[in-house]
């Protein structure tokens, strides 16, 4: 009776768990609301209503990088984790209290897009920690800010908004950015920004950052590219030239694109233009002085002014130095003497050349060495077709294979000289236009024609002459007229008009024959043969005495020939 008219404190929290479900879907695990009722080195003692007070550290009930505000008497929620522990006591939380209370708050503003609002506490690796009115959510170190911020102590400890990201409850994971939020005003900022402005405009920006193909410029809350062919007329490598980090610069707007909200800035707009004045001072033919620039594969530009550059294409960089790389000619900065060859104003183009300024050294071999000079030099390079020789003035001539030597073929004419041999020729014709000189080497052989004109001598093509034979080939015979007359030779199957005729060994050196001149080569050196001087002796002998058809042999037509021929 006494149990049941005085109640004990353990029956009235008997009576209190069964009212609220039992003591395991009672008090633990949930949010309730308790009184202060003492506050005892930085603890604050709590009643919940249970069996026994609870304690929860006073910095729970502060917001971060400030002090805690809670006097006796408050009523506070707090979060019960158990009824009680080893001591009896309640353990109780403010932390969790407000972390629940925050996380049904927070998901209702996730759910709707809205900001939420919170504080920077702490790093963590990758990031920063949040205070979001009592739940921890992770800053990414790249959702910070629009660029990478190297001190975030002036970000920390102060209320600001934010974009959640990603909500997980079970996991307990809030991602939020603050990035999101500057970006979407920044973007208010820019559409409100690009309507004052205008293309053409001149105004002042601060330089933000420099990259190789141009400059970030910021305008006063958005940023236009300044191109580094924009930064000037002249050449401009790289715009660390020019420009730094923090210059101011008056810049001319030259384009805004609305939808993209790119803005494209100007310097050299603000200059006059050098190329207004391009034609009256770089006229076709004018000899000027310039400094190369730049080097290519195809060419050499060189500066004539700031501003004006022109083009040295490599076929104009020498009259001698042929399919070579324009840096084996120039170097970056030299200075050059440069003909104008053309100008076009419309696309900003001089095209200039380099060795229209020296003189041409083929005209100079034509006016030292004319046609028929003898000339010296050194095999350079031997083709199928021919040898090249290095001439005067850094200048080449070829002798054909066919002028190498009488009386062989040409290419065991090619056989018999090799790169590197120093050889005499002569001169046999000049085209300067097309840049060719044609030499010849056997015109200088003992018996060579004369060079320059039509004389062939008082010989003609038909005409019958008495040789002497100066050498014995097997592919022919060497032969002269007289003693100091025309060369020429015989070819094997020219010496006779039967197989056996035809043996080069059955003649001497000194025999003199008669032959044919059966006609000149390119150098009006006569071509015999024996065998077209015994065809035509048959020819006109059966035209006098009679023919085979007439029952006559050969033998007696010829024979009654050189019988009137000795009378």
């Amino acid at each position: 009776m006494a149990s049941t008219a005085f109640p004990t404190r353990d029956d009235f929290a008997a009576m209190l768990n069964e009212s609220l479900g039992g003591e395991d879907q009672g008090f633990e695990g949930r949010v309730v609301k308790g009184t202060v009722t003492g506050i005892e080195n930085d603890m604050a003692v709590i009643d919940v209503g249970l069996k026994s007070e609870g304690r929860v550290a006073l910095r729970e009930f502060a917001a971060p990088g400030k002090k805690a505000e809670i006097s006796v008497g408050d009523e506070v929620e707090v979060y019960v984790d158990r009824i009680e522990n080893v001591n009896g006591e309640a353990m109780l939380s403010r932390d969790r209290a407000r972390r629940e209370a925050s996380w049904d708050k927070l998901e209702k503003e996730y759910d709707d897009g809205n900001r939420v609002e919170g504080v920077i506490f702490g790093r963590v690796k990758g990031g920063f920690t949040v205070d979001l009115d009592g739940a921890v959510a992770f800053l990414p170190g790249s959702q910070v800010d629009v660029r990478p911020v190297r001190d975030v102590t002036p970000l920390m400890d102060i209320t600001q908004p934010f974009q959640i990201l990603k909500m997980d409850r079970k996991r307990g994971n809030i991602v939020v950015s603050r990035r999101a939020i500057l970006e979407e005003t920044r973007a208010e900022q820019r559409s409100g920004l690009i309507e004052s402005l205008a293309e053409g405009q001149v105004t002042e920006g601060v330089v933000k950052n420099i990259t190789d193909y141009g400059a970030f410029v910021d305008l006063g809350g958005i940023d236009g590219l300044l191109h580094v062919t924009d930064l000037s007329y002249k050449r401009v490598n790289h715009p660390n030239e020019m420009i730094n980090i923090g210059d101011t610069l008056k810049v001319q707007i030259i384009k805004i694109n609305k939808d993209t909200q790119r803005i494209s800035l100007g310097m050299k707009q603000l200059e006059s233009d050098p190329w207004d004045s391009a034609t009256e001072k770089y006229a076709v033919g004018t000899k000027l002085n310039g400094s190369v620039t730049n080097i290519t594969e195809y060419g050499a530009f060189v500066e004539l002014e700031p501003g004006i550059e022109g083009l040295v294409h490599v076929s104009e960089m020498s009259w001698t130095k042929k399919n070579v790389h324009p840096g084996k000619i120039v170097s970056t900065s030299q200075e050059v003497e440069v003909i104008v060859l053309e100008v076009d104003t419309e696309k900003r183009r001089i095209s200039l050349g380099l060795k229209q300024a020296q003189s041409n050294p083929w005209t100079d071999f034509a006016d030292t060495h004319p046609v028929g000079s003898t000339v010296e030099g050194e095999v350079k390079n031997a083709t199928e077709f021919g040898l090249f020789i290095g001439l005067e003035g850094d200048v080449d001539g070829m002798v054909h294979m066919s002028d190498i030597a009488w009386g062989i073929s040409g290419e065991d004419a090619l056989n018999l000289h090799h790169k590197g041999e120093q050889v005499k020729a002569i001169v046999l014709d000049i085209d300067v236009d097309k840049e060719r000189i044609s030499l010849g080497m056997k015109q200088l052989e003992k018996g060579a024609p004369a060079m320059g004109g039509t004389d062939t001598g008082g010989i003609k093509k038909g005409s019958v002459a008495t040789v002497t034979v100066l050498e014995v080939r097997d592919g022919g015979l060497e032969v002269q007229m007289g003693d100091d007359g025309a060369t020429g030779f015989i070819k094997r199957n020219d010496l006779g008009r039967d197989r056996d005729e035809q043996r080069p060994d059955r003649f001497q050196v000194g025999q003199k024959l008669d032959a044919m001149i059966t006609g000149f080569d390119r150098s009006k050196k006569p071509n015999f043969s024996i065998k077209a001087h015994q065809l035509a002796e048959e020819k006109q002998a059966v035209e006098q005495f009679g023919s085979t058809d007439s029952g006559a042999s050969l033998g007696d037509i010829l024979g009654e020939a050189l019988k009137k021929k000795e009378e």
